[in-house]
């Protein structure tokens, strides 16, 4: 039997225009998850990385955490099927909604008056998940904006081409909240909207892991972090 662990990203600069970048909090959670692995003696035998940029910094976090204690790391795979749906363009395409959903556009303005402000996650995941909802749907669209079909579709393909390797493994992959949430759903057959409801939960860095082999899939945990302090979570 061969095992899966899917890292979530360290925390990233959301609200910024280099959003695709880890913060400083980002970086402290990806070094912490290293040295935790490097003393639990955790050893894989590959590791795969999104085409993002905050996943490749997470991933070099936790590889200069192994290669500081002299210990080995595989070097990393890209596999663009692990990114993350286009919220960026995701949320340009709401600004249609907005002008026929009054409802919407009440979220919006919520959300833009508090966008300074210490409440900014909240009006902003009340108004994302309503918008998520349409993209879902089908109602927001354009064709050089990802669907979420094909989203879902590149995200199950990637978790499933890990599945079908043979032999012992270790693997970890370096991903999103979506593609994490696309492989828990997956995994429970359950109906692929799910995939997003789990998708809001992902904590930075958290882990998600399975144990597969012999066309076998389990589900071991999800969404843990036993590497990280109460003071060093966070959601966005």
């Amino acid at each position: 039997m061969s095992q899966l662990v899917i890292v979530r990203h360290g925390q990233a600069a959301a609200f910024t225009q280099d959003s695709d970048r880890l913060t400083e909090l980002g970086e402290r959670q990806s070094r912490v998850l290293g040295e935790f692995w490097v003393e639990q003696g955790v050893v894989f035998d590959e590791v795969i990385i999104g085409g993002l940029r905050r996943h490749a910094q997470t991933e070099a976090q936790v590889a200069a955490a192994y290669r500081g204690a002299g210990l080995a790391w595989p070097e990393a795979q890209q596999v663009a099927g692990w990114n993350e749906y286009d919220a960026a363009a995701i949320m340009q395409l709401g600004a249609a909604i907005r002008e026929r959903d009054p409802q919407f556009a009440k979220l919006v303005d919520e959300f833009e008056a508090a966008a300074n402000g210490p409440e900014r996650n909240r009006y902003f995941q009340r108004m994302f998940e309503v918008l998520m909802a349409r993209w879902i749907e089908g109602d927001v669209r354009a064709d050089h904006v990802e669907s979420f079909e094909a989203f879902h579709t590149r995200a199950a393909q990637a978790f499933d081409a890990v599945l079908q390797k043979t032999g012992n493994r270790r693997v970890v992959v370096f991903s999103s909240g979506g593609p994490i949430g696309v492989s828990v759903q997956q995994a429970l057959r359950a109906p692929k909207p799910v995939a997003l409801e789990l998708n809001w939960r992902v904590r930075n860095t958290a882990l998600t892991e399975y144990v597969f082999g012999r066309g076998r899939l389990s589900l071991d945990v999800f969404n843990v972090t036993p590497h990280l302090p109460a003071e060093l979570m966070s959601f966005r």
